[in-house]
Parts: C-alpha cells; sequence; structure tokens
C-alpha cells in the first residue's frame, strides 16, 4: 500500500486540532485540491551505477537506430529537431521495454509543507527544493513503470518494436512548428500500416493486439520527458541538458 504524504498524515490524526485548522485555512488551496500525494513524492534511483549505464545504452541503441534511417535525414533539420526534441521519450521508454530493463526506487525525503510553515521558511523556498533537483516525480516514475509491464506482458518481437520505433518518431500529431508536414505523416502512416500487416500475418488477423498496442503508444506519449531525464540521466549528465546532447549525437543542426 502506498504511504500517505505528512499532509494526509496530519489531515487524518490532527484534522481536528486548532492549529490544523489555522494552516489549512491559510494553505487549503494548495493541499486540498484533489490530494496530490504521489506528485509531491520524489525518487532516485536505488542502484544508479547499474541502471544509469542501461538507460545510457538504451539511449545510445535509440539514436542508432534514428542514424540507420534514411527516411528521417530526408526531412529538414528543423523538423527532425522538432521531432526529437518531442518523441525522444516515448523513443526511450520504447527501448527500455525492448532492452528488459527494470529498475527499483528509493524515495528521497523532502521537508513537509507543514515542516516549513512552522519553521517560518518561505513557500518560495519550498517551490525551489521541489524542483527536478530533488529527484522525480514518484507518479510520472509509476506511470512509466506500469507501461514498461504492459509490453513485457505483450511479449512483442524485434519486428514490432522497429515497427513501432518508426510510429513514435514520426508521430507529429501534436507537434507546432514543422516547416514540411506532408511526407511525416506518411511516414508515419506506413509504418503503422506496416505493423498491422505484421500482426495480421503473424498472429491469425488478430488485430485486437494492433489495437491495444496502439493504445499503449498512446500512452507513451504522456510520459514526462523532463521525470525521465532526471531519473536516468541527471546523475551522468549533471546540469547538461539532454536535448542538447542528443541533437548535438545525431548532427542536427542547420546548414
Amino acid at each position: 500500500n502506498a504511504l500517505p504524504c505528512c499532509w494526509c498524515r496530519w489531515e487524518t490524526d490532527h484534522g481536528k486540532s486548532i492549529l490544523y485548522q489555522s494552516l489549512n485555512k491559510e494553505h487549503g488551496s494548495e493541499t486540498h485540491k484533489g490530494c496530490s500525494c504521489m506528485d509531491r513524492r520524489r525518487v532516485v534511483l536505488k542502484t544508479p551505477e547499474v541502471t544509469c549505464r542501461r538507460s545510457s545504452e538504451v539511449l545510445l541503441k535509440t539514436l542508432t537506430f534514428i542514424r540507420n534511417l534514411p527516411s528521417f535525414y530526408h526531412v529538414p533539420w528543423e523538423d527532425q529537431l522538432v521531432l526529437i526534441q518531442q518523441n525522444w521519450a516515448p523513443l526511450f521508454v520504447l527501448g527500455m521495454a525492448q532492452e528488459g530493463v527494470d529498475f527499483d526506487l528509493r524515495e528521497i525525503s523532502a521537508p513537509s509543507l507543514l515542516k516549513k510553515i512552522l519553521l517560518n521558511q518561505s513557500l518560495t523556498a519550498n517551490n525551489e527544493l521541489g524542483s527536478s533537483s530533488l529527484g522525480a516525480s514518484l507518479a510520472e516514475v509509476q506511470k512509466m513503470k506500469n507501461l514498461l509491464w504492459k509490453f513485457w506482458d505483450l511479449d512483442i518481437s524485434v519486428k514490432e518494436y522497429a515497427y513501432l520505433k518508426g510510429i513514435i518518431l514520426f508521430n507529429s500529431g501534436k507537434l507546432p512548428g514543422l516547416s514540411c508536414s506532408d511526407p511525416i505523416p506518411g511516414r508515419h502512416g506506413e509504418a503503422q500500416q506496416a505493423l498491422m500487416e505484421f500482426i495480421s500475418t503473424m498472429f491469425h488477423r488478430n488485430l485486437g493486439r494492433f489495437a491495444w498496442i496502439l493504445q499503449l503508444i498512446a500512452s507513451l506519449q504522456d510520459i514526462n520527458a523532463d521525470a525521465i531525464e532526471e531519473l536516468f540521466f541527471r546523475p551522468i549528465l549533471g546540469q547538461a541538458t539532454l536535448n542538447v546532447l542528443l541533437l548535438e549525437t545525431l548532427h542536427i543542426k542547420p546548414d
């Protein structure tokens, strides 16, 4: 069972106290718009040395896949930039699924809102301390772990993963700012059609599998890229930005 956050425990144990009512009246808008315990809880990797190494290998394989895809380099560099910036996170999670990378988490403690109020520490400082420098959101990481298990339950083949990467890479449905958008949905559709034909052939026209996989792909788009960067790459990169590193590695730059 999930542990309640400090504020929820305080509310449960001291809901009738004068101090609680006073604090809650002043800060109720921040603590009672639906309990966001999972969002406030922060986690880091339990074994960062091992997991960060495996994560880096997954990212490298993902970049190698993109590099070896001629159709990607036929897209103008401006659109390459947009596609990578918006789609690297779901591609990475898909790679984690393909490589079977699981990981354990360790929750890190942060001063509770109540403690900061009692110690006269500013809420501004609290917001800064609650940023990504204190680990990744447990809610976002749990969302990713749940998706990984769903992919593993489907026992997806190597060929299916290849088609899925093409579908994700050329997904431009929510991407503003593309300079040459016409060929991109076409390539997205081609990869999707190829996946459907493959599943139809290999699984005796079981298109329920196709629909289920597409549903998982749609869920991948909701994965928080900042949470991934913080959890898997912050211990390696320090303050460097992963987006910049990705573009440099793929040599995406103006002609």
